[in-house]
């Protein structure tokens, strides 16, 4: 609960949440998904893993980040990220997304990972091909954000095609 504050302002923030389908939440929106994220810590097996974005060396919350395992059969997840705006721009969303991609190849042996962004959302697009993930297809009106139906892109990566820099 002591990210409530870090959380609540990235969380709040109209423009940041705009392609998102939550958002901007009041501060008992922000206090009930760190509720739900730290229930889902006690999860076995756990299948979502909600995590913090903070900066080296001030360890400055500036975003949150998660993979959830969709299918344990099949080893798939997705992955998602939000940043805070002053946080855009600098490789944040790029270093998040390698790590949460490594993180599900190698710590939990995934098979396939998979992401979706609003087809508006050309800065995240960029990130999902920039760690390697392919662009699949549209996903017709999907997503309802800000009460329209809002179509998305589907990317992904499977395992093999997965190349962790050493």
């Amino acid at each position: 609960m002591s990210d409530l504050s870090g959380v609540h302002r990235y969380a709040s923030d109209p423009e940041v949440t705009r392609f998102m389908e939550w958002g901007p939440n009041t501060i008992d929106e922000s206090r009930d998904f760190i509720r739900m994220a730290i229930s889902f810590q006690k999860d076995k097996p756990r299948r979502h893993f909600d995590l913090a974005i903070v900066t080296k060396p001030d360890n400055c919350l500036i975003g949150g980040c998660g993979l959830y395992i969709t299918s344990p059969h099949s080893r798939e997840a997705f992955i998602g990220y939000c940043l805070r705006k002053d946080s855009w721009g600098k490789g944040y969303a790029t270093e998040v997304a390698k790590r949460l991609l490594a993180f599900g190849f190698k710590e939990l042996a995934l098979h396939r990972i998979f992401a979706t962004c609003d087809t508006d959302n050309v800065a995240s697009a960029r990130v999902l091909e920039k760690v390697g993930m392919q662009l699949e297809g549209r996903l017709r009106e999907n997503k309802r954000i800000s009460n329209k139906w809002r179509d998305s892109l589907l990317y992904a990566i499977l395992e093999h095609e997965w190349k962790p820099k050493s």
